[in-house]
């Protein structure tokens, strides 16, 4: 078994940074990144392990399993403090997303509840996988953000090897570098070059913002004619709205 150990820095993510992201939408997040020409930032077919959990946003702490093998998994690797898999949840740094990379395999589980407890205590951000957990209602209750591709009962070594972690890896057909940032919403999740990170959420911020002055006024009936998409018109509009203290409309 391999015996990676952690080289890359962590880097928390600044608190107005993840406020702003807090803010916008990974849908939104992705379409700024693909201005940027980075058209493969949204990790298509995950999904929340329950409706409303709140927005995952934090730095990937990353971990990769490949196929398991019999003359090296079997449960007693979990009694081991050796093993990567544990090693990963208990070195995953708080305020980090653990992104865990099983080459889209659902034919075992990569988390448990009292795994995902165990994050939850130490103060990490939430999970992704592109393969799924066990104890699924154990891990809504923890209350931890998790995103999955779909729930998986079977043990982790009938189909998993962790072979490293805090390392590149790719899931869900996503590069992930650790320390990018990765949001999770009600759409999904992407995942954001941490060099890029403060411009888009800056810029996502701004666009999140006009887009409930838009939702304010179609609400009162108003065409999206000259409104949405911005015009010149529209963003003076937003400006004195946002100068004169965001008022409600009468």
């Amino acid at each position: 078994m391999s015996q990676q150990t952690s080289q890359q820095a962590f880097v928390p993510l600044g608190d107005e940074t993840r406020a702003r992201l807090a803010r916008c939408g990974a849908a939104t997040l992705a379409n700024a990144l693909l201005k940027r020409g980075l058209r493969n930032a949204f990790l298509l077919g995950l999904h929340a392990v329950a409706p409303g959990q709140p927005t995952l946003i934090g730095p990937a702490w990353t971990l990769r399993f490949i196929p398991a093998r019999e003359d090296k998994d079997s449960m007693a690797l979990y009694e081991r403090n050796d093993s990567l898999h544990r090693r990963a949840i208990e070195e995953c740094p708080p305020g980090a997303v653990l992104v865990m990379s099983t080459g889209g395999d659902l034919s075992a589980s990569c988390m448990g509840d009292m795994m995902a407890l165990r994050l939850k205590v130490r103060g990490a951000a939430g999970v992704v996988t592109d393969g799924g957990y066990r104890d699924t209602p154990g891990i809504i209750a923890t209350g931890l953000p998790c995103f999955q591709r779909a729930p998986s009962g079977p043990a982790t070594p009938i189909a998993l090897h962790p072979v490293e972690f805090n390392v590149p890896i790719g899931c869900a057909g996503v590069a992930i570098y650790p320390n990018d940032v990765i949001v999770g919403d009600g759409e999904g999740v992407v995942a954001i070059p941490r060099l890029l990170v403060d411009e888009i959420a800056a810029e996502c911020g701004n666009i999140s913002d006009y887009e409930a002055f838009v939702s304010m006024h179609i609400r009162r009936g108003r065409s999206i004619f000259g409104l949405f998409p911005a015009t010149p018109e529209s963003t003076q509009e937003y400006q004195r709205w946002v100068a004169a203290g965001r008022p409600a409309l009468n």
